[in-house]
């Protein structure tokens, strides 16, 4: 078969020679198949790609959903738990009417700890979010297990009263030492703001 022979027009390719006929014919089923991989099978494989990758990501999130669901009734329990201590604690602030009260229980605290008052003023009170500070600038003499005693009985108040800006200085030929502090009781504001 010579291929010099061939009448290579299209319109006459039924007279071709069948090998001819049967490579032509391969070679357009196989740029037939390279086109559909080419244009449809690889723009399908990315898209399942990200969406396997997406699948990762979902079964994830599910999975930590899914654990805090497990544990919703203990959530549900520590928060009720959460909720009762903020309760006893709004209870340890005292109201306006019991700041006063307040006042006093801290300068006897210190007095039945043996400590001698120098200095006991009330500052301004400041407000919170909820909550309003009173603080109390003190200065204190005594002995160091003196203030240790003081300390002691604040903390044992029913109320909550803080310390800070704490400064302890000895003083000359003694055993006796100055405390110089703020402590800081503390009221609930109620819904009006009062």
């Amino acid at each position: 078969m010579d291929l010099n022979e061939i009448n290579w027009d299209f319109n006459q390719a039924g007279t071709w020679p069948f090998p001819i006929k049967l490579t032509v014919i391969l070679l357009v089923c196989v740029l037939v198949a390279g086109a559909w991989v080419y244009y449809d099978t690889l723009d399908q494989s990315a898209k399942l790609e990200q969406v396997q990758n997406n699948e990762v990501k979902l079964k994830q999130t599910f999975e930590a959903k899914q654990r805090k669901a497990a544990n919703l009734e203990a959530y549900k329990q520590q928060l009720k738990d959460m909720q009762e201590q903020f309760g006893a604690m709004l209870q340890q602030l005292p109201s306006k009417t019991e700041i006063a009260e307040l006042l006093v229980d801290v300068s006897q605290t210190g007095l039945a700890s043996g400590l001698e008052f120098e200095l006991f003023q009330p500052l301004g009170e400041s407000r919170r979010d909820f909550y309003a500070e009173k603080p109390i600038r003190i200065r204190v003499s005594g002995t160091y297990h003196e203030f240790g005693a003081f300390v002691s009985g604040l903390a044992a108040l029913p109320r909550i009263v803080t310390l800070h800006n704490v400064t302890l200085t000895p003083r000359a030929n003694s055993e006796q030492m100055t405390m110089s502090a703020t402590a800081k009781t503390y009221r609930y504001l109620d819904e009006g703001g009062q």
